[in-house]
């Protein structure tokens, strides 16, 4: 194949593609316009369909007019030509829209198109060749200057933005300079450029103002149909056309010519999938940027599982999905019990509910989108992946948060029911007890003043100790001289018939338990025990520390003389002893013990096993 036959086959091609892709593009902005679209996006970019199409349609209405011998189409080709002088004040009107920039460049640039369209009318009408040189040469500088103006005076614009509105100006100043020449068609990548410079100004319309909003609809198909026309072109330039060349001597109806052509369709059509995925991997992650949507609700859930408040969940949720959205705004806000269940999109703004599961849900509200972007389906499915997330989250925070609080309301219950036992406990004195030391303080002082005397101050000091306000903690030594006060009382009453034995070490007395633990231990081995033996009985007191390392508790136990027939009683009856367990519960849980068993000799032993220290704490 010759040059010339090469660049006649790249322009027919080229035609027909910019027919497929304009069309296209007109009735995808046809069908999704928004009539909340501000400053006319919309109506620039169906204005640029249709130009490109009456650009391609026109010249190949005259390509294939030449192949029948038809020479001149003076009208079509004049349209053809004022069609493609408009596209650079589409682009011009589009970067002012944009950018809010100079509107004297765009005024500019459509003035210009009109005196280039009507020189190409006034070409064709005057039967002069079309296109018109001095149209030609005029759009050639216009698109240079106003190419320069732009990036002159758009001073908000990025040098991003301005690199492609420039590049598609030059490329379209290079296109218009070729095709005012009288140069013959000799090279097919000039031809090329030249013949669908329109392609360039359209995308760079699309990349700035729509840069979101067909992406999946327009630039995937777009870009896999030019693919697709490339792969078909190469297979048919690099296979068929040099292996057809040996079957010109054969009949036009030559059966391996015709599977050949045939092979090589089957071969574009099993490419056409990888192209596809070419494509689209080319306009998400090079020409949109977008966030990896499969990875991202897996990548945010990871962000927010340490957080512990549901505002951090919910910030840090909607400034993720604001960047990958490329959202300027979020809200974080109270859905009311009318909000829908589903994600709700408008031209530049979604509502994505968190649907949790009690009261009160939440939604984010992202605004004000770049690119002129709208939500399509897969970005839709990943924000409802993304607000199940979420929801469960917060769920998940609240449920610790109900059982936290629960476990803190449990705490201060009991903390205040010990109180209360404890305060009972100090109520309780027995009038039996008190009654019996009035009496023996009566008989000694008749027998023995001093010792009565001895003996009522013990007294006293017992009432002060039990009835007094004191801490719920309080120190071995503490309670061990309240409990002796007790004794020496009970001992003036039973004299040598109670006898009583304390093996404490002096390094445990400061060691820290609940006030009053003991004394009912004390007072229930003389009450039940010792008072019921004419011959009396032994009462022991010992302390003692067991386990090793961290595990060390403290080990209390009051061990006395009982009757036979009492020793299978080993229950523990009575207020005092239940009191007892239930203070050790509310303080300690299952980190203290008490039992109340008979041992090998036949006493009784009421043992209790605590945390060695810091039992104050604990029980705050």
């Amino acid at each position: 194949m010759d040059s010339l036959s090469a660049a006649l086959l790249v322009n027919l091609l080229g035609f027909t593609l910019g027919i497929a892709l304009y069309s296209m593009l007109g009735v995808m902005v046809a069908v999704h316009w928004h009539s909340s679209e501000k400053n006319g996006v919309n109506s620039l970019l169906l204005a640029t369909a249709a130009l490109g199409t009456l650009w391609n349609l026109g010249e190949l209405i005259v390509a294939i007019g030449r192949d029948f011998g038809i020479s001149e189409f003076p009208m079509v080709s004049a349209a053809a030509y004022a069609a493609l002088g408009f596209l650079p004040p589409v682009v011009v009107h589009s970067a002012g829209i944009a950018s809010q920039g100079n509107r004297i460049l765009t005024v500019t640039a459509y003035f210009l198109s009109i005196f280039a369209g009507l020189l190409q009318l006034r070409a064709a009408l005057a039967g002069l060749p079309v296109p018109d040189a001095a149209a030609m040469q005029a759009l050639t500088v216009g698109a240079l200057t106003l190419a320069a103006a732009m990036l002159i005076f758009n001073f908000r614009e990025t040098i991003q933005r301005k690199s492609v509105w420039a590049a598609g100006l030059m490329i379209f100043a290079l296109s218009a300079l070729h095709l005012g020449s009288e140069r013959p068609e000799n090279s097919w990548i000039v031809e090329l450029i030249a013949h669908q410079s329109s392609l360039p100004l359209a995308f760079a319309i699309l990349y700035q103002n729509f840069r979101f909003a067909f992406a999946d609809l327009f630039l995937k198909r777009a870009i896999s149909l030019l693919l697709l026309a490339g792969v078909a072109l190469l297979l048919y330039s690099g296979i068929a056309s040099p292996v057809l060349r040996f079957h010109e001597s054969h009949d036009r109806n030559d059966v391996f010519a015709i599977s050949l052509i045939i092979v090589l369709w089957v071969i574009t059509g099993l490419a056409y999938p990888f192209l596809h995925s070419l494509a689209a991997w080319l306009v998400d992650t090079v020409i949109l940027k977008r966030a990896d949507y499969k990875n991202l609700p897996v990548a945010l859930s990871n962000e927010i599982e340490p957080l512990q408040s549901e505002e951090a969940v919910l910030d840090l949720a909607a400034r993720r999905l604001a960047e990958a959205l490329s959202a300027n705004d979020f809200i974080c806000q109270t859905a009311s019990s009318e909000s829908p269940a589903a994600t709700r999109t408008s031209a530049d703004a979604a509502i994505i509910p968190v649907p949790t599961a009690e009261k009160p849900q939440f939604e984010i509200l992202l605004s004000r989108f770049g690119g002129g972007r709208r939500l399509l389906s897969d970005e839709i499915a990943m924000l409802e992946s993304v607000s199940v997330a979420i929801a469960r989250k917060i769920d998940s925070i609240r449920v610790a948060h109900t059982l936290c609080e629960r476990e803190f309301r449990e705490q201060e219950y009991a903390k205040l029911a010990a109180e209360a036992q404890l305060s009972a406990l100090r109520s309780q004195i027995n009038p039996h007890f008190l009654f019996n030391a009035l009496t023996t303080i009566s008989y000694l002082i008749d027998e023995a003043p001093q010792k009565a005397g001895a003996t009522l101050l013990r007294l006293t000091r017992l009432l002060r100790g039990m009835l007094g306000k004191t801490p719920e903690f309080t120190s071995l030594g503490d309670e061990l001289d309240l409990i002796s006060n007790y004794l020496e009382i009970e001992k003036a009453r039973f004299e040598e018939r109670l006898r009583i034995s304390v093996c404490v070490d002096d390094s445990l007395l400061r060691e820290r338990l609940p006030a009053l633990i003991l004394q009912p231990l004390v007072e229930n081995a003389v009450k039940h025990g010792i008072a019921e033996l004419s011959e009396g009985g032994d009462l022991v007191i010992t302390a003692e520390i067991i386990g090793t390392n961290d595990a060390k508790r403290m080990r209390l136990s009051v061990s006395n003389t009982i009757a036979a027939k009492n020793r299978r009683n080993t229950a523990g009856a009575g207020h005092g002893l239940a009191n007892v367990r239930q203070r050790l519960a509310a303080y300690y849980g299952k980190n203290a013990d008490f039992r109340l068993e008979p041992d090998a000799a036949g006493n009784i032993v009421a043992e209790i096993i605590i945390p060695l220290s810091g039992a104050e704490r604990r029980a705050a």
